[in-house]
């Protein structure tokens, strides 16, 4: 119950941000997210005995997700001084896993957002259906795999999921995306958006088994407890974190952007 009801004052409140925020809340709303999940993913890094940089690694990626121009000098320019950051290192040793960990956190969680901000500008409807199609996925594989679940799809990772909750989370955002697209996008057709309603579900349930893998790694159930029946603001956009550069990069191929 607890979930269901952080899904519903979420929900529309995050869609009003990106359908009609004005840019200064959208990008202030995008930063705080970017900013509590790399602390989370910090305290998961520090589970594994790698300690990040602190006030570098935020200012680093702020810097790649607001920065206005093209960021890959400035990737380029975050990778070596996670490098240098390691010459003050006790022992050595830590200091590749600590540059790695660090350069790792800010393209996984600030690289990953900056392409949300990519999509409003194109689109605030682009944004809102790689978002929502994992959310209402999510929710679809939670409660169907509580019912129906038998078939464990990853007990390694997430002993939780089931093949059953994630065939359901595949065709409601199938569902979703195809009605969604064909009422706000008409220009899209029908084979297209379940193209990528298909691709952004299937990169939404990996990201969320890739975060799985990370707190599995390190023995913890949750990235934190901010968001009640959820965890963390890291347990809830791991799926978009990987669905939003997704469709990002679709779009772009298809020569939408």
């Amino acid at each position: 119950m607890k979930r269901l009801l952080t899904g519903l004052l979420l929900a529309p409140l995050l869609a009003w941000v990106v359908l009609w925020g004005p840019d200064p809340v959208f990008l202030a709303v995008v930063a705080a997210v970017a900013l509590i999940c790399f602390h989370e993913y910090s305290a998961l890094v520090a589970a594994y005995g790698v300690r990040l940089a602190g006030l570098p690694g935020y200012v680093a990626g702020l810097l790649v997700l607001l920065f206005p121009q093209e960021p890959f000098l400035l990737v380029v320019i975050v990778a070596l001084l996670a490098l240098l950051l390691t010459l003050g290192e006790d022992n050595l040793a830590s200091g590749l896993p600590r540059a790695g960990a660090l350069l790792v956190g800010v393209l996984y969680i600030f690289g990953s957002l900056r392409f949300a901000a990519a999509l409003r500008v194109k689109s605030p409807h682009w944004l809102l259906f790689a978002l929502a199609l994992c959310w209402l996925g999510d929710t679809a594989a939670y409660y169907v795999g509580r019912v129906l679940g038998r078939h464990k799809m990853a007990p390694r990772i997430s002993p939780a999921k089931s093949w059953e909750g994630a065939a359901a989370s595949l065709m409601t955002s199938l569902a979703f995306g195809g009605l969604y697209l064909a009422w706000v996008v008409p220009r899209v057709p029908l084979i297209e958006a379940l193209g990528l309603s298909l691709a952004a579900n299937v990169a939404g349930q990996l990201g969320d088994l890739a975060e799985s893998a990370l707190k599995r790694g390190c023995g913890v159930k949750d990235s934190g407890n901010l968001l009640p029946g959820h965890g963390g603001w890291l347990d809830r956009v791991d799926a978009n974190l990987f669905s939003v550069p997704t469709v990002y990069a679709l779009l772009a191929l298809l020569g939408r952007l």
